[in-house]
């Protein structure tokens, strides 16, 4: 590390109030240390462990809310309540959607996605409110109102793992309750989480197999008046409900270049090409898979890029994925890991036991162990 002395910490703006954003700041307070004048721009007061909220439709408890003010005072950051509307680059200047303008020597954006309805007439999985969302829904299982349930995975599969523990989660639920339900699953996908490797697919495979829950693979489905059409296999189905994920958009931010979804485009080591001094991680990039380990990869290549800026001798690395997931299955969870074996296919291993230390839902190097920490006061459900 550079020991020299350095007479203005650079100012650091990041925003957001996920994954991305805290596991930037977090990291960003261990490699640059007092080089760096940490703000925090969220636009809530909390961060929502979302990974977890699929388990909110089957109790009354809501996945954990942690206050976003103690976060921000434990690695020395100012929190500030608004919402990122504009980047003025030239200026080196953020305006939020309340007209507020803050300065940056270095901005992180780590906004997050918007979410819209992929099946008009479907449930739309909404992991900010998944218990309101889906609750119900349970309840009609428990109590033998609803018999037949599709789960769809929209034609994105950005990552559709909350989908299978959702229809896994509720398999469960109706053995325990000596229900009957038939559950199906629809997906774009060959096999399930294909995309990963045999290992994970296989694994998957196996659990929907002994669930009872059947798999329509390489199936786009269309919703009309309760009917469900798969194409391109023209199979019919009528479940009395169904379930879909989401399409998401990015965060649509002026002054910052993306694609037509409003994704952002960042190199290797998280930088937005063409704006001085500015980043991205998390869901708000183009990268195509969305998963709260790889937003906390990309946070901490990001914090070492700028941690460099700030002056520290760091060696910075490109971002090399590596997917470390927890699969909810009702009964004993899975662990898998995937990494990239060549030519963009992913090798995929799965095991009872978790690999990573803390086992956390969201493998994340900083934000993992502050998660893992049971003591902290502000954690609530």
């Amino acid at each position: 590390m550079s020991t020299d002395t350095h007479p203005k910490p650079l100012h650091v703006l990041v925003a957001g109030g996920g994954v991305a954003a805290l596991e930037t700041m977090m990291a960003l307070r261990a490699l640059a240390r007092d080089r760096v004048a940490i703000t925090l721009l969220a636009p809530g007061g909390e961060f929502h462990y979302r990974p977890m909220a699929v388990t909110e439709p089957f109790t009354t408890a809501r996945a954990a809310h942690i206050s976003l003010a103690t976060i921000a005072a434990d690695f020395d950051a100012r929190l500030v309540i608004g919402a990122l509307d504009r980047v003025e680059p030239a200026e080196h200047r953020v305006v939020t959607h309340d007209g507020e303008q803050i300065g940056y020597d270095a901005l992180v954006i780590a906004c997050g996605t918007q979410i819209r309805p992929a099946l008009e007439g479907a449930i739309t999985i909404d992991d900010r409110d998944l218990g309101a969302t889906l609750r119900g829904l349970v309840q009609d299982v428990e109590q033998g109102y609803t018999r037949e349930i599709a789960f769809v995975v929209s034609a994105q599969a950005l990552w559709p793992l909350s989908l299978y523990e959702l229809a896994l989660l509720t398999a469960q639920r109706a053995y325990d309750m000596n229900a009957t339900v038939d559950i199906s699953i629809v997906s774009p996908e060959c096999a399930p989480l294909a995309l990963f490797g045999s290992g994970i697919s296989s694994e998957l495979s196996k659990l929907l197999y002994v669930a009872g829950i059947t798999f329509h693979g390489s199936s786009f489905a269309e919703l009309v008046q309760g009917e469900l059409t798969l194409q391109p296999s023209a199979i019919r189905l009528r479940p009395g409900r169904v379930v879909a994920l989401p399409l998401l958009d990015g965060p649509q931010i002026t002054g910052v270049p993306t694609d037509a979804h409003g994704f952002i485009a960042v190199s290797d080591y998280g930088v937005v090409p063409g704006l001085d001094g500015v980043y991205a991680a998390g869901d708000a990039t183009s990268y195509p898979i969305k998963h709260g380990g790889i937003a906390a990869q990309q946070a901490d290549v990001v914090a070492a890029a700028i941690a460099a800026r700030a002056g520290m001798a760091i060696e910075q690395k490109p971002l090399r994925p590596v997917i470390r997931g927890m699969l909810l299955t009702g009964t004993e969870p899975r662990f898998f890991e995937a990494e990239i074996a060549g030519d963009n296919a992913f090798s995929s291993t799965v095991s009872d036991a978790c690999p990573w230390d803390p086992p956390t839902k969201i493998a994340a190097r900083h934000l993992g162990p502050y998660l893992a920490d049971a003591t902290r006061p502000a954690v609530r459900p």
